[in-house]
Parts: C-alpha cells; structure tokens; sequence
C-alpha cells in the first residue's frame, strides 16, 4: 500500500509542478502586455492606476472564480497583489520616461 500511496502522490505532485509552471509562464506573458500599457500610459500622460479598470476586472475574476469553484476572495487577493506589481512597474516607467 506504501508504494502505492507514493506512486500516487509523486503523480500528483508532478500534475502540480506543470501547473505551478505553466502559470509562470502566464504571468510572464501578462507582465509583458502590461508592460507595454505602461508605455503606452507613460507617452500619453495617463496615470499608472486605473480604478475603475482594476475593478472591473476584480469583480470580473470573482465571478470566475465562483464559476470555477474557486475561493473568490483567494482570487482578489491575487489579482490584487499582480496589480500592485503591475502599478509599480508602470510608475517606474512613467519616471524612466521624465528623465528621458
């Protein structure tokens, strides 16, 4: 049974190593398109945040997340801690951009 139980917990754990990188690997690709928002905010003097934007998509994800059976308040937190990281990135390019 021991044997059994490792075999299955080691495909498991396999099945979660894919995921963890295939959502690198999704991060990677969002960052990149926001990336070029921040460009694109940055030469258009629009501000890095966008409050209404980021809750359009908060409430947009937690209506997923319900379809998904996911914890919807698990998802806004997520969400919420790309986002930050997201308005970081896009004031520091705004700032690259005065002192260019």
């Amino acid at each position: 049974m021991e044997q059994d139980t490792q075999r299955q917990l080691k495909e498991y754990r396999d099945s979660i190593d894919n995921i963890d990188a295939a959502m690198v690997f999704l991060l990677s690709e969002r960052f990149k398109i926001t990336h070029k928002v921040g460009v694109l905010k940055a030469e258009n003097t629009l501000l890095p945040a966008d409050k209404s934007r980021e809750a359009q998509q908060i409430s947009r994800l937690r209506k997923l997340s319900k379809e998904a059976d996911l914890d919807p308040e698990f998802t806004e937190k997520m969400l919420n801690l790309i986002i930050a990281e997201v308005i970081s990135n896009h004031e520091k390019i705004r700032d690259s951009k005065k002192t260019s």
